[in-house]
């Protein structure tokens, strides 16, 4: 298991029912990188993934 996979775990037992848009996750994800300027880079790959997972593979 790795660390963040505590964070997921307690993500899906509070908030597994709840239905978001993305446009509030992308203001949630704005609001992290005000408060932690150091995840910027993080937060940019995942937000980059989501954006391109509908994407053929080139490979």
């Amino acid at each position: 298991m790795y660390f963040t996979d505590r964070g997921i775990e307690e993500l899906l037992d509070r908030r597994a029912e709840d239905e978001v848009s993305l446009g509030w996750l992308a203001e949630r994800l704005r609001e992290f990188v005000d408060l932690f300027p150091e995840a910027e880079a993080t937060v940019e790959q995942l937000a980059t993934w989501l954006a391109r997972l509908d994407e053929d593979d080139p490979d």
